[in-house]
């Protein structure tokens, strides 16, 4: 098949250095901030379900955009959502630097929007299943957005903003990173969160270290 026209867009912008806007230096500061404070109060709490579910989130989002480059490896074609241009760095056909930066802090933002206490709800939803839930829908509302702006390019019909479409976006998109975050959260040993975390980035990682070298990704 043929690339389409987003696919080959984002191919020639692929982890090409040329296009480095200078916005990524406070953004970068800003995150590590945001992680150090986070860090600080763990050390002071022995609380670490912040830090963790932050790591969590990030590391499901690099698995999820593995799978999404490999799509387009495997069709030719597209990838489920393009990211083809505007963007400082490119990491993959459907990933930039943004995005990824976003993702780093998403789940912080995630463990402090939960309730103290897990049985805790919210309209009647124990609080941890409606903020994920809340949180999968406004992700999907940003993608919304974002690809009737033309920024996350969509090729596939059962990808799109239909109502099919866009539960295939909520549970395949965004839904499990949260899930994934809430169930590390809740863990009771620190050793099982970093079992659990290890787990993910072995993933992700592993996948990213074999198929980017091989330009699969």
């Amino acid at each position: 098949m043929t690339p389409t026209a987003a696919s080959l867009e984002a191919l020639s912008n692929l982890r090409v250095l040329n296009n480095y806007q200078w916005y990524i230096i406070p953004l970068l500061a800003i995150i590590l901030y945001i992680y150090m404070i986070e860090i600080q109060k763990a050390r002071e709490t022995d609380n670490w379900n912040v830090v963790f579910s932050g790591l969590t989130v990030f590391g499901m989002d690099l698995i999820n955009e593995t799978w999404n480059a490999l799509v387009f490896t495997a069709t030719n074609y597209s990838a489920f959502w393009t990211t083809p241009g505007h963007s400082s760095y490119i990491i993959m056909i459907g990933w930039n630097l943004e995005i990824a930066f976003m993702f780093s802090i998403a789940g912080i933002i995630f463990a402090r929007a939960l309730l103290p206490n897990k049985d805790d709800k919210i309209f009647g939803v124990p609080n941890r299943w409606f903020m994920a839930i809340f949180f999968a829908i406004f992700c999907v509302y940003v993608e919304v957005l974002l690809n009737s702006a033309g920024a996350l390019v969509w090729e596939y019909p059962w990808w799109e903003a239909t109502p099919w479409g866009v539960i295939l976006i909520f549970f395949f998109g965004y839904f499990h990173f949260f899930v994934a975050a809430l169930y590390v959260h809740d863990l009771t040993e620190r050793k099982d969160k970093i079992k659990v975390v290890g787990i993910i980035y072995a993933i992700g990682l592993g996948a990213v270290s074999i198929c980017m070298p091989l330009n699969l990704i």
